[in-house]
């Protein structure tokens, strides 16, 4: 669907302004696909962010405020979100030896078994875009990283 018909708007004030109006919208389109994904295994899309990002430094810890650096929603709230996956047994909290501000995170085994039942259904969240072709794809994604540089 053209983002014309899905805003219901026929003239934009440019094609810089159509484009923003664009991104956001089909960041939102996306958004919701990746809510409705993740709502089957009862987390939300920030909190598999955290826990692909775990994950990745296994068995290492890492701290609150390295997550939020790597996080893809900047301004999430990494501290709250980790508070909410340690209720739900898949992180582990402790203070940092080595500075006692930090607080060290680590993926629980109950986290891993839950990051494997997703990999199993993640190529789902790919099918949402396969409606570009492989070469469109890498094209989106050069233009979209010229664009943030």
């Amino acid at each position: 669907m053209k983002i014309e018909e899905a805003i219901k708007q026929k003239k934009f004030r440019n094609e810089y302004q159509k484009l923003t109006l664009n991104l956001i919208y089909s960041s939102h389109w996306l958004l919701s696909k990746q809510k409705e994904f993740f709502s089957r295994f009862e987390i939300t899309q920030q909190q598999y962010n955290v826990l692909r990002i775990l994950r990745g430094q296994h068995p290492q810890a890492i701290s609150t405020s390295e997550i939020k650096g790597r996080m893809l929603d900047m301004n999430s709230d990494s501290s709250r979100i980790v508070d909410r996956l340690e209720l739900k047994g898949l992180v582990s909290k402790r203070i940092c030896k080595e500075d006692k501000r930090l607080v060290d995170v680590s993926i629980t085994d109950q986290g891993m078994g839950l990051l494997e039942q997703i990999d199993q259904e993640i190529e789902k969240l790919d099918e949402i875009v396969t409606n570009l072709s492989i070469n469109e794809t890498r094209e989106l994604n050069h233009l979209l990283d010229k664009m943030r540089h």
